[in-house]
């Protein structure tokens, strides 16, 4: 899926990256925020933006909500919780459906409103990240329904933003 689409850059004031990394201090686990002085931003289409720093690609921001980027250093990837998908569930996860029940086969521990990954069974590879519709202990006893809203997954238009960084 070959994107082709000018990207807006500008990078953030020492004010709004300030601000930027308090709000991550909410949301992300405080080992995965990045020790830096200014954010470029790249606007991929409205409300949709990568967030780089020290010249790598640490989160999108989709609408109000900042996740870690899915091509992001394994070791911040690493800090955050995760659910694993059987490989069945991949393809529906890589095209942006919600990860349901019936496709995890583990759980980190997680709160509902967490950030989660999404990882396949195979290579432990991350695919997606979003936001938890349930506790992860609440999940776990589900036969079904949606646990984990995909925000971004390898594919979306944020992937191939960042292919033309």
């Amino acid at each position: 899926m070959a994107v082709d689409f000018k990207l807006k850059t500008h990078v953030l004031s020492k004010r709004e990256s300030s601000e930027l990394l308090d709000k991550l201090g909410g949301t992300w686990p405080p080992e995965a925020i990045p020790d830096v002085k200014s954010i470029t931003v790249h606007e991929v289409e409205e409300g949709k933006r990568l967030l780089v720093a020290n010249e790598k690609v640490m989160g999108v921001q989709i609408g109000e909500n900042v996740l870690p980027f899915v091509g992001a250093d394994p070791e911040i990837l690493g800090r955050f919780p995760s659910v694993t998908v059987d490989m069945g569930a991949v393809k529906f996860v890589c095209n942006g459906a919600k990860v349901m029940r019936p496709g995890i086969t583990n759980f980190d521990s997680f709160k509902k409103g967490d950030i989660v990954l999404v990882k396949d069974q195979v290579h432990g590879k991350v695919l997606a990240s979003g936001i938890a519709l349930e506790e992860s202990e609440a999940a776990k006893a589900m036969q079904k329904g949606y646990v984990v809203e995909n925000l971004h997954y390898i594919s979306d238009e944020m992937w191939e933003g960042f292919k033309q960084i």
